[in-house]
């Protein structure tokens, strides 16, 4: 089969499961074909995120004169199914958040698109999030008949799925993917009982090549590391609250937060406000190779959110075998069993937060070692990316 995939940036450093998804549909024997809105700007830090970049189209590379001239061509090649695309973004720009321009700039995207996977003679349309790229997908097959699916992955979709239409999305899908049974249970309030049926659920997967290393002695250094985007939804400030409370009860730790963001200048006028430069440090944007050499240093992964979906980072550090603090929320329940590869606690709770965390430090080393032996387990029953692939392979011949 010749896939088209269809993403809002690619690649990025936060979406290397979009990247492990491709290259495994490609070894199954798929042609995959790369078509992102953004991102040929962007630095790569990996070595595979820059082979990709070079393999990707970006809609928006040659500026708008190119997007005009493409749904120009549309409108004269296929003037009903321009029309009913352009029916289509106007539905979709009612009630929604944001306004009609938005979303006749999506129409204009698919044209361009489409474009592409039509001269790429694409048999299906894959979409990662029920955000834009989804919307662009749905209206390329409105345009084409190509059939698409897309992949939701959270939180935002769940905040504001009527915004988002997510009804009309599978509604018009071949099907659609959930990465956990959270996930699933959210687009199944949205749609009615006949289209539970097209509601998968695949995990995001990991290569065995970013678990498969040489035996490592678990390390004795109270050490903990938070990885994720510097925002809101991640609980960085909440876990800085927390740290703060450990630090005046004389815990000893020290604290690696790996990556960056909007919030950046926040949390560090928290860390400077509470003392802590000693025992807290931001990395910054950081390789895979990074983060998990981060990962392995650590005793301990800590991931306080408010919002998500299943983070990869959560099935990253299980899969290197080192236990996990997380927040009862979404699908890491399905994932993180508490006493057993973890520790769950409140979202929003600095309190249990730090209680929490000061169980876990004070674990003796062959237990946290024994929890992070049946984590890699649970880790890699679930989400080994061959597997998982092949479940998404099977749907889109069927």
């Amino acid at each position: 089969m010749r896939i088209t995939y269809v993403v809002n940036q690619y690649p990025k450093i936060s979406h290397t499961f979009i990247r492990r998804e491709i290259l495994a549909l490609e070894r199954l024997g798929f042609n995959v074909q790369r078509i992102a809105i953004r991102g040929w700007d962007e630095k790569p830090i990996d070595a595979d995120d820059i082979s990709e970049q070079a393999k990707t189209q970006y809609v928006l590379k040659n500026g708008v004169f190119l997007l005009l001239f493409s749904a120009l061509k549309i409108v004269l090649s296929k003037p009903l199914a321009f029309i009913s695309a352009l029916k289509l973004a106007i539905k979709m720009s009612i009630k929604a958040d944001r306004p009609l321009i938005y979303h006749l700039i999506y129409l204009a995207e698919a044209c361009q698109a489409f474009t592409w996977a039509n001269e790429f003679k694409a048999t299906h349309i894959h979409a990662h999030f029920g955000t834009n790229p989804s919307e662009v997908a749905m209206l390329m097959t409105v345009l084409g008949r190509i059939p698409y699916s897309f992949t939701v992955h959270g939180p935002e979709e769940f905040d504001r799925p009527q915004f988002l239409k997510i009804a009309e999305k599978i509604n018009r899908s071949k099907f659609v993917v959930a990465i956990s049974s959270f996930g699933k249970s959210q687009l199944q309030r949205w749609v009615a009982f006949s289209q539970w049926q097209k509601i998968k659920i695949v995990h995001c997967g990991l290569e065995p090549n970013f678990y498969t290393i040489d035996s490592v002695e678990f390390p004795k250094k109270p050490k903990l590391v938070c990885v994720g985007r510097l925002c809101e939804q991640k609980g960085q400030l909440l876990l800085i609250e927390a740290a703060q409370k450990l630090a005046a009860a004389n815990v000893d730790f020290e604290l690696i937060l790996a990556g960056d963001g909007e919030m950046r200048q926040e949390i560090e006028v928290l860390i400077a406000q509470y003392a802590l430069q000693n025992r807290v440090t931001i990395t910054g944007w950081i390789s895979s190779n990074e983060v998990r050499q981060h990962i392995l240093d650590a005793q301990l992964l800590v991931l306080p959110s408010f919002a998500e979906g299943l983070p990869v980072v959560i099935m990253e550090a299980m899969a290197l075998k080192r236990p996990v603090i997380s927040t009862y929320i979404a699908g890491i329940p399905e994932l993180v069993k508490h006493g057993e590869n973890g520790w769950l606690c409140v979202a929003g709770d600095v309190e249990n937060l730090a209680f929490t965390i000061q169980l876990a430090l004070s674990t003796p080393l062959n237990q946290l070692k024994k929890m992070g032996e049946i984590a890699h387990e649970h880790a890699i029953a679930r989400h080994h990316i061959d597997t998982e692939a092949a479940k998404l392979a099977q749907f889109m011949r069927s």
